[in-house]
């Protein structure tokens, strides 16, 4: 227990210390990129007109670098906290940790997916991969990462190979709204993703193209961000509210839970599962630790770029990152908005 323990923490301290290195060290054209992706997120897919009008008619193509701007700076300010795997997990048991609950809900998805040491999954916005190495060791499966920014596949391989599991990762360079992927027909027994869909431009293209993928039988899990039904697009305290978590958390698309389900539907799948993950539906608690984290955080590092220990771009970084983090409580405690309702669909 206690070597773990040891474990545990040698590896988040070398992890924070990477990141550390690597945001002191960042070029301004690279800062100057990231703050400008944000401007994607006051966008959603069912807008064209709008995302032409400021992006011009290749609006798709000026979006996958914006998210690769925006990828390849904030993995390594999610590494410094307990979000490097970039995601805040359902609300399952709230004695644990942000790391504690994302482990008990990805053993869950393990096993509603049925993976063991035959299986061949697919691990669709892979980020740094820490997930599909989590899937690899807990089942033995061989999993396939796939995501647009080289910068986290080369941790994700990095990371498999020193925890003896490059033999059951693969990881490579592909853009989930490019179709088809580099994969045969009925090439997986499993596929999963957490919280990348609403960058899916596509979702109906997006689900026929996995339902391809997947042999028969086969099952797809997600963890997901939707709008509830609370949520009130005339509302202008929703709207308020909004614009400031979407940046927060990545989306440009907003789906319904229901828009997931008919595009899963239309797509040939059978929903086995269909919930909200967390306890009484609520993931603030969660939210609220990392949001408490980063706002500290940013406090001492406000004080450290005034002894001029940190140069003054980890002040425009960690400002821009805490942003929003008392909005996303607050839908989440009026039920408008979720990033933690699963659903598991099989071929």
């Amino acid at each position: 227990m206690l070597a773990s323990k040891l474990q545990f923490w040698g590896y988040r301290l070398k992890t924070i210390a990477n990141s550390f290195k690597t945001l002191y060290s960042l070029p301004p054209e690279k800062l100057d990129a990231f703050m400008d992706s944000y401007i994607i997120y006051d966008h959603d897919w069912v807008d064209e007109d709008a995302m032409i009008q400021a992006m011009g008619k290749d609006y798709a193509k000026v979006i996958k670098q914006k998210l690769i701007d925006y990828y390849s700076v904030l993995n390594h300010l999610c590494a410094i906290g307990q979000v490097e795997k970039m995601y805040i997990p359902p609300a399952i048991d709230l004695s644990k940790s942000i790391i504690g609950n994302q482990t008990l809900f990805e053993r869950r998805m393990w096993s509603d997916l049925g993976l063991n040491k035959n299986s061949k999954v697919l691990d669709v916005g892979c980020g740094r991969g820490r997930i599909a190495s989590h899937a690899a060791s807990h089942t033995g499966a061989h999993v396939t990462g796939v995501n647009i920014d080289s910068n986290q596949l080369e941790s994700a391989q990095k990371f498999a190979k020193g925890n003896r599991l490059g033999k059951r990762t693969h990881f490579q360079h592909w853009d989930l709204n490019q179709t088809p992927y580099p994969f045969e027909d009925s090439s997986f027994d499993a596929i999963y993703e957490v919280q990348v869909f609403s960058l899916s431009k596509d979702l109906n293209k997006t689900f026929k193209e996995l339902h391809r993928l997947l042999k028969p039988g086969g099952r797809f899990a997600c963890l997901e961000w939707v709008l509830l039904d609370e949520f009130d697009p005339k509302n202008p305290y929703h709207g308020h509210l909004m614009k400031q978590i979407k940046p927060l958390i990545g989306a440009i698309g907003n789906p319904t839970v229901s828009k997931y389900i008919d595009a899963l539907k239309h797509a040939g799948f059978k929903i086995i599962i269909n919930e909200n993950a967390s306890i009484n539906g609520l993931q603030a608690p969660l939210i609220q630790n990392a949001d408490k984290f980063y706002t500290r955080l940013g406090k001492t590092i406000n004080l450290l770029v005034k002894c001029k220990i940190l140069p003054k771009h980890f002040n425009t970084l960690f400002e821009r990152l805490s942003r929003g983090g008392e909005a996303f409580v607050e839908a989440d405690r009026l039920r408008l908005v979720s990033t933690s309702h699963y659903i598991v669909a099989q071929k």
